[in-house]
């Protein structure tokens, strides 16, 4: 496929994707009385229609592997993170409403800011500290407690294909103060959909969902260093022409 189809296609996208916020944002709001399931199913149909377009219109496909995995209790997410892909596809396919721990200036943002506003999300203010990490605690317990999953990227931003981040221990953190077992989750959406990057290509997008990792008996260091062993393997699996032989995590 030429550059200049992929630019046009592309182009086009973010242009229905700008559209379609601008419609559902409005909706969102007027969705905000009603209980939250259903404002929270109203909201991630913005995300269904994206992930669809993207679909359609760039030719990015997606397969599931390891979706058995995922048990029927509250649990945290701790995701590989290459693009703005996964945050989306993520809010819409997991069997619970997620709760994201993000930036507040994400807030901000006009209509989509605003409509993640009226979601149960974790807006953090990163320059605080240990006090923003408290907060992440205090309302994760009132979260999970609910019966929402708790989903965050380990290494804090999006990291390039074939690159691993520092993993933080936040997540970790979390699941050792609240006794909830973690779900490590790699995916490499950013061989179709790079990060900064305004091209979108072609391709299969590989979610693949880890077992299950107990907290019991792990301090946070111990369990975080679980979680990337297993996804930076997992990455080697799902992506093997991105990661050079001798980097093989074990």
């Amino acid at each position: 496929m030429s550059q200049v189809t992929l630019f046009l296609r592309s182009l086009l996208f973010a242009l229905v994707m700008l559209v379609a916020t601008l419609i559902w944002a409005p909706i969102c709001f007027l969705a905000a009385p009603l209980p939250y399931n259903k404002r929270y199913y109203i909201t991630s149909r913005w995300n269904v229609f994206i992930i669809w377009l993207a679909k359609v219109l760039c030719g990015i496909r997606y397969q599931i592997k390891g979706y058995e995995n995922l048990p029927d209790q509250p649990v945290i997410l701790l995701s590989k993170h290459q693009s703005a892909w996964e945050t989306i596809f993520l809010l819409c396919k997991m069997t619970r409403p997620l709760v994201f721990v993000f930036k507040k200036e994400l807030l901000y943002v006009p209509f989509f800011g605003w409509a993640l506003g009226l979601l149960r999300m974790i807006p953090i203010d990163r320059s605080s500290g240990k006090d923003a990490f408290a907060q992440v605690i205090t309302q994760g317990r009132k979260r999970l407690a609910d019966g929402q999953w708790i989903i965050m990227f380990p290494e804090g931003t999006r990291i390039p294909v074939g690159q691993t981040g520092r993993y933080k221990g936040g997540g970790a953190r979390l699941a050792v103060e609240t006794n909830t077992v973690v779900v490590p989750i790699a995916l490499n959406p950013g061989e179709c959909w790079p990060k900064n990057s305004f091209i979108k290509k072609p391709g299969l997008v590989t979610v693949s969902i880890g077992k299950p990792i107990s907290p019991e008996g792990l301090t946070a260091v111990e369990l975080m260093q679980q979680v990337e062993n297993w996804i930076e393997s997992e990455m080697r699996v799902i992506s093997p022409d991105a990661y050079p032989a001798t980097a093989s995590k074990n």
